[in-house]
């Protein structure tokens, strides 16, 4: 019966926080093109409700109804199951974000994040292949290959908050204040640098790079997937906010910090230019292993 009843609030506790995570996309969105109108010097969305509050649920409603004829520009199931896959993953991102605060005991919590941020290189790479577009397929392997490289990142940093913290829960973090980017401010720098890489975002977007890449893996995508796919990013964008303020500020002000590293991503976009690819690559493999390796002997 216990079992139930927890299985039942953790359903109710995820589905309410996919819904307040989207809402809360909605207007991360609107304040995004905002603040990119005012930091280059123009005014962003505000003709559509007041002050442009209903900008993205129009901009939403305008790429639901758009359609394509059938077996033009046609793609693949394997672009179908991308799509897919990356929406199931937004899904396992907001049960991670539940249990976190629902009380439900998982001990395991920073590892089943790493399994799912191994598992979204799979659906981008399903989204680029399978639309039949050489722009695209060029875009997904590059994505592929620098998720990889952060991900080895990912995991060394996950292994060295455990042994601060003694678990892979999340729990103590949420509960008390551990301020871990102070004991390793390089780890912290390092963690920027790598969920912007993950996330997609300028300056390391090489999946999305407009200049060289028309559009990257959206290419040929319109109406319904187009529309998955561009909200999934930004999903992923506020959990991984949400997740690097538990990881390593911690304690109350979660919600705070989590805002902090949300204009983070914005101020990044507007400001730093694109790195060429095969700089981040070797930085990655050569300046973040040896940061690496000195923060672990550090620890012990």
């Amino acid at each position: 019966m216990v079992l139930v009843l927890n299985s039942v609030y953790l359903v109710v506790s995820s589905l309410l926080a996919f819904i307040i995570v989207m809402v809360f996309v909605a207007f991360f969105i609107l304040g995004e093109r905002k603040i990119l109108g005012y930091m280059q010097i123009r005014k962003g969305p505000n003709k559509v409700g007041l002050f442009g509050l209903l900008q993205s649920f129009a901009d939403l409603l305008k790429l639901i109804i758009k359609f394509k004829v059938l077996f033009f520009q046609n793609r693949s199931w394997l672009s179908w199951l991308g799509v897919y896959l990356l929406v199931v993953l937004s899904c396992g991102y907001c049960v991670v974000l539940s249990l976190g605060y629902s009380g439900v005991y998982c001990n395991n919590l920073m590892l089943w994040f790493l399994v799912l941020t191994s598992i979204t290189g799979y659906s981008l790479l399903s989204v680029g292949w399978g639309s039949y577009n050489k722009f695209a397929l060029l875009s997904c392997v590059r994505s592929a290959f620098g998720s990889i490289s952060f991900e080895a990142c990912f995991m060394c940093v996950v292994i060295m908050i455990a042994m601060i913290v003694g678990c892979y829960g999340v729990s103590g973090l949420v509960s008390d204040i551990w301020m871990i980017n102070l004991v390793l401010p390089l780890v912290y720098g390092l963690w920027l640098i790598g969920i912007l890489c993950e996330c997609n975002r300028t300056p390391l977007d090489y999946a999305e790079a407009e200049s060289e890449l028309v559009s990257g893996l959206n290419t040929e995508y319109c109406n319904v997937p187009f529309t998955c796919l561009f909200a999934c990013e930004y999903l992923i964008m506020v959990i991984f906010s949400w997740f690097s303020s538990i990881l390593f500020w911690g304690g109350s002000s979660i919600i705070g910090l989590t805002l902090f590293h949300v204009v983070f991503f914005v101020w990044a976009r507007a400001t730093l230019p694109r790195v060429r690819y095969d700089y981040f690559v070797s930085f990655m493999w050569r300046c973040a292993i040896l940061v690496l390796v000195f923060s672990f002997f550090f620890i012990i």
